[in-house]
């Protein structure tokens, strides 16, 4: 695959014309939200195409949005489904690929559907990244087949990107432009929290500069607390930095009630659309769109990005005007390691010490220190066979 500039070049070519197309892969809840989305955005140079394996299951829902869009009066894009596309298959990810040349993917496809992780992990070892050879297992199969179309697509990965795209890129592998959720869903509650503690109505007129990694997506918003770790964090109200806010208190006030089934994706879904979203209005408008993305340039844990024009070329770069990386790099690794990544390196993500711990006695079941990208497909299905399975048979 050509440079990120270079594919964004093409995609900028398509959005002046008015020509966008954008390919969900997986039309789960996420999928299905995120074309909702789409389809709300009431843009008629915008044409989705849903790719997956069961054509009759996705038609269905694409015939409650168009029909439910309609209602609204919002329905100007056209939809295409392509069924019978096995996503362990990859020269059909391929061939669909090269098929219809979009614009955009997103890969919301899930190896285990259906569940929410941290309804076993939090409780049990308190950390997410035990979780990474499943969110990985189908993500490298459409980044190769997306390398062997040579695709022009910009790629969003939806599933713990703050690992699984520095894993793709650390072997030498395709990886994913941006990734969707975690610390994105994070910046939404401070900035209500900030305008709540100024008094101030027009939380839109809040900004954040913010980096952490996983763990910290999750631990603040369940518990409002860092556990300890000081993160790269500074406010602003209309431009104006806001000094005098007690950090500790923002990240309290981050705690608030949030379904745990599937409608928590409306978030990952909104994520995804936001992505797409700043990169085609960064086109239309010439201005700089800051994005909040975990994974970004295959780096560990969440950064703020900003997608926009760099000595008149169109391109994204990691936002370094108030923190630099190595403080934001910081940051995100520790929170990684809380989450029970120690690092990933050289195609090989290596587990804590702490999370093999937590899970023996969780679970009874020792974890590799690491996992090689060869061992990826047989350790994601360990996993399921002697964790996912024998949680959810105790809960039924």
């Amino acid at each position: 695959m050509r440079s990120l500039q270079e594919r964004l070049s093409v995609v900028e070519k398509h959005v002046k014309n008015d020509d966008i197309k954008i390919m969900i892969i997986g039309l789960g809840s996420v999928g299905a939200y995120l074309l909702d989305y789409l389809i709300s955005k009431n843009d008629p140079a915008i044409n989705v195409v849903v790719v997956g394996r069961d054509e009759d299951k996705m038609q269905t829902k694409v015939n409650i949005t168009r029909v439910a869009g309609l209602i609204r009066g919002v329905n100007k894009s056209h939809i295409e489904v392509e069924g019978g596309v096995d996503l362990n298959d990859i020269a059909a990810i391929q061939k669909v690929v090269e098929k219809y040349k979009p614009d955009f993917i997103v890969n919301s496809s899930r190896a285990y559907p259906g569940l929410k992780y941290g309804s076993i992990s939090w409780a049990n070892v308190r950390a997410y990244g035990i979780w990474s050879p499943l969110a990985i297992r189908f993500t490298k199969n459409v980044m190769e087949a997306c390398d062997k179309a040579d695709t022009d697509a910009i790629v969003i990965n939806t599933s713990y990107s703050d690992a699984v795209i520095p894993w793709l890129k650390s072997a030498g592998k395709a990886y994913p432009d941006f990734g969707s959720g975690n610390l994105n869903h994070l910046v939404p509650r401070m900035k209500f929290a900030v305008a709540n503690m100024l008094g101030v109505k027009d939380y839109w007129n809040v900004d954040v500069m913010f980096a952490a990694g996983h763990f910290h997506d999750v631990c603040i918003s369940k518990e409002g607390q860092t556990e300890g770790v000081e993160l790269p964090l500074k406010v602003y109200y209309k431009g104006e930095e806001q000094k005098n806010l007690n950090v500790d208190e923002i990240y309290k006030a981050c705690h608030i009630a949030m379904p745990v089934d599937q409608t928590r994706n409306m978030m990952n879904a909104s994520s995804n659309y936001q992505i797409i979203t700043a990169i085609i209005d960064a086109i239309r408008s010439g201005k700089n769109q800051k994005v909040f993305t975990p994974g970004f340039d295959g780096n560990i844990g969440g950064y703020p990005v900003l997608v926009g024009y760099k000595d008149g070329k169109l391109d994204a770069w990691i936002d370094e005007s108030v923190f630099s990386f190595e403080e934001m790099n910081k940051a995100d690794r520790a929170s990684m390691a809380l989450d029970g990544v120690e690092d990933v390196v050289d195609g090989k993500l290596i587990y804590t010490d702490a999370l093999i711990e937590k899970a023996q006695k969780a679970f009874g079941k020792t974890l590799p220190k690491e996992v090689p990208f060869a061992e990826i497909e047989k350790t994601a299905q360990w996993i399921i066979d002697e964790i996912i399975l024998p949680q959810t048979e105790k809960k039924g």
